[in-house]
């Protein structure tokens, strides 16, 4: 019938504790949901168009971050002469390409 106060303490102690576990939980379950659906498929693409874009070489059929096609003429480390009709030539910043096409499916730009 009669409890001590360090009983007492003890006991208020550890269902806070497990209050407080209660209410993170759901916070951490939501964050990994985020990090698996929408951060780490986020990351993996970025990494590819990065490697893709860095991978650019002369001849290949680029789109710029305008939407213009056409194809790589010279590659800098940082800049890129793409050729959007014959003669017609513009520089374009290299991390600005948006896409490299395969030249299997894209039927050329200076056509």
């Amino acid at each position: 019938m009669f409890s001590t106060p360090a009983f007492a303490q003890t006991a208020g102690a550890s269902a806070s504790s497990g209050a407080f576990i209660a209410q993170v939980a759901p916070l951490v379950l939501i964050f990994a949901v985020f990090y698996f659906l929408l951060i780490r498929p986020q990351q993996k693409r970025m990494k590819d168009q990065k490697a893709k874009i860095d991978a650019v070489k002369k001849g290949d059929q680029v789109i710029t971050g305008g939407g213009l096609v056409g194809k790589v003429v010279r590659v800098d480390e940082f800049y890129v002469d793409v050729e959007l009709a014959a003669g017609m030539k513009v520089k374009a910043v290299k991390s600005t390409l948006t896409d490299v096409l395969d030249p299997m499916s894209a039927k050329p730009a200076n056509d």
